[in-house]
């Protein structure tokens, strides 16, 4: 069985997210996706997630290709992640490209390319500009 691990803000989802986690289902038997903390959120985005942690959680693991959500606390421990999951293939965004090369060790590192014209921050942009 290949386990695949995916990590994520996946605030206010969208197209782009649920393309991404199906394409990343392809690649293994089980899809396994750490959901940024609120904490962690901040500090990579300097904004907290419109959607706190356990909701954003409980979202990504509704979703038919998820197979288990866990809650991402610390950049520094995606290794550790990757061993506790025993993770197989470790997919990211294109945009990550080369950055997470260092688990090259633990497992398969792929990046796939993002969903063309579709973003978090372009979504929150259009919406405050109605509001």
């Amino acid at each position: 069985m290949r386990t695949v691990i995916t990590f994520g803000t996946f605030d206010l989802l969208h197209i782009g997210h649920v393309k991404f986690l199906e394409r990343a289902k392809k690649y293994g038997d089980r899809l396994i996706v750490g959901v940024s903390s609120d904490a962690l959120s901040f500090y990579k985005k300097q904004r907290y997630p419109i959607y706190p942690e356990k909701e954003r959680r409980e979202i990504i693991y509704s979703l038919r290709y998820v197979d288990d959500v866990f809650l991402e606390e610390s950049l520094e421990l995606k290794g550790e992640y990757i061993k506790k999951y025993k993770a197989d293939v470790l997919i990211m965004g294109n945009d990550w490209e080369g950055e997470f090369d260092i688990f090259k060790e633990l497992c398969s590192v792929i990046y796939l390319p993002r969903t063309q014209g579709v973003s978090t921050t372009k979504v929150i942009t259009e919406i405050t500009k109605y509001g």
